[in-house]
């Protein structure tokens, strides 16, 4: 009787927490690979949340319902900004801010677990103008972090 009890609370616990809901959370990296370090490299989370449904349109071939809202409305005034060291300097590329970044995030990343947070996934990507002489640009990365809602 014991284990069958036991066995039933186990797939009760189990039942319950695969349909928990998530919340998530995405913190962003901007580093610039401007030279002479006069880009800026950022570490940015927001504080605030943002419901996309007010900034959503829905359109079809009959109809033309937009949303009215003000783009200003979307902007979030909230946010955590930690700076962050640029790749290059006027002497070139700089190892020691791209370790120094990497000690930063690395920080930021034990800290979001220490409070519960998963990191599911990591998308980068590169901006630049390009072109045979381009020498500007950033790196973008974004981590994206879920935990069971509160």
């Amino acid at each position: 009787m014991k284990k069958t009890l036991l066995f039933l609370a186990l797939i009760v616990l189990g039942f319950n927490s695969s349909f928990a809901q998530k919340e998530y959370k995405i913190i962003t990296v901007i580093e610039s690979i401007v030279p002479n370090g006069l880009g800026r490299s950022r570490m940015l989370s927001s504080n605030e949340a943002r419901d996309y449904k007010e900034y959503t349109s829905t359109r079809t071939g009959e109809d033309d319902k937009r949303n009215k809202s003000d783009r200003g409305e979307i902007r979030v005034k909230g946010f955590d900004e930690t700076k962050l060291l640029n790749f290059y300097n006027i002497g070139g590329i700089r190892f020691q801010n791209i370790v120094a970044n990497d000690a930063i995030v690395t920080s930021k990343l034990n800290a979001m677990s220490a409070e519960g947070w998963s990191l599911d996934f990591v998308n980068s990507g590169v901006e630049s103008v390009g072109g045979k002489d381009d020498k500007n640009g950033i790196y973008v990365t974004r981590y994206t972090f879920s935990r069971n809602k509160q």
